[in-house]
């Protein structure tokens, strides 16, 4: 059985499941005389504005190693992303640049701007936090910015 759409001289416009040859239903806001009316079209699915800046792979092994067929599909998405971006620039996301994606900011991208997570003195990995210096040297450590060790000590 189809589905028709109906509509009444009182402005009531409604669907039934009815049979090819049933006669129309009466109007269920004031039982009048109805008739068949085209069908409206129906549109289903969602809108889909793609992958932000921030969605999109930041690292190598998020491009699947480099794999040429998901590098260049990621190229039209983002391509068609900026177009729909310039059109409306309420979809933009955080636009600053991406200042670490690896390790601990994989799955959360550090931005410029915001304050370095250091490593806590917790870790269990051996890594400790950059200690300050004694005499007014750098509270970074070492000099360039991180504390992990990598063949350079700290003299306490």
């Amino acid at each position: 059985m189809p589905i028709y759409d109906y509509r009444c001289g009182c402005g009531a416009r409604f669907d039934r499941l009815v049979g090819l040859d049933a006669p129309a239903p009466a109007c269920p806001e004031c039982g009048g005389e109805t008739r068949k009316v085209p069908s409206r079209p129906a549109l289903t699915g969602t809108a889909d504005a793609g992958l932000s800046q921030e969605q999109m792979p930041q690292t190598w092994r998020g491009t699947y190693h480099g794999n040429r067929e998901y590098v260049t599909g990621m190229q039209r998405k983002w391509e068609q992303r900026q177009r729909l971006e310039a059109k409306h620039p309420e979809l933009r996301g955080d636009t600053r640049p991406v200042a670490a994606h690896e390790g601990r900011y994989e799955q959360a991208p550090l931005r410029a701007g915001e304050p370095y997570l250091g490593h806590s003195s917790g870790s269990s990995s051996g890594e400790s936090a950059p200690a300050k210096e004694s005499g007014g040297g750098s509270s970074s450590g070492h000099g360039h910015g991180h504390g992990h060790g990598h063949g350079h000590g700290h003299s306490h």
